[in-house]
């Protein structure tokens, strides 16, 4: 009994406390953020989703998830309060299915499946693909890695932790599909660095 309450109150709680400013900050600091690949962005809200999803993943959700937006959870999620937060807060429709979905949530520490799986687009609708929201253990301190493309000035510096081992063999398959492909939000507390499909990475050389 006690767990099930548990499990209905955290479906409840945790939303913005003042949702049409909070929701406006937050997707402002996503298109700043996707129109400056790498720099690091404070989302300037925050949420209190159900464990085990992150603070800002949350605020995310509430901000871009709605009922016409199929989210894919990774397992851990969706064995959790997870979903039923989601489909309270947002409406937004579960799938199991990858290339359904609009947007993928991944939490700290969670298995990232290829990123072709998921929705790619199309070479005449190539906004119809999927966002993937990754949960890190930092921005910064991590292999570094040097990013270019529009947006960037010359070139960027960003090096998050928690990122699998082939991930930039992921992304520069990820970026060879261009202008098809998926867009990446990393976030580590409250905090994003988004990397659109435009932009190309490579190991900074010592």
């Amino acid at each position: 009994m006690g767990a099930q309450t548990d499990i209905h109150a955290s479906a409840y709680a945790g939303a913005f406390s003042e949702p049409v400013f909070q929701s406006q900050a937050v997707f402002r600091a996503l298109m700043d953020a996707m129109a400056r690949p790498g720099t690091i962005t404070p989302l300037g809200a925050s949420a209190m989703p159900a464990a085990p999803l992150g603070a800002g993943s949350g605020a995310i959700a509430l901000t871009l998830c709605d009922d016409g937006t199929p989210v894919w959870l990774s397992p851990a999620l969706a064995a959790s309060s997870v979903p039923a937060w989601l489909s309270f807060h947002t409406g937004a429709p579960l799938t199991e299915v990858k290339p359904e979905a609009r947007f993928v949530f991944v939490e700290a520490g969670g298995i990232v499946p290829g990123f072709n799986q998921f929705a790619l687009g199309t070479q005449e609708y190539p906004d119809r693909s999927a966002t993937l929201v990754l949960e890190i253990g930092s921005l910064e301190g991590g292999p570094e890695f040097v990013a270019t493309g529009p947006g960037i000035k010359d070139e960027a510096i960003i090096a998050p932790t928690g990122l699998p081992d082939i991930f930039l063999t992921l992304w520069t398959e990820n970026r060879a599909l261009f202008p098809r492909g998926v867009d990446l939000v990393l976030v580590a507390g409250t905090d994003i660095l988004c990397l659109p499909r435009t932009t190309k990475l490579r190991r900074r050389e010592i």
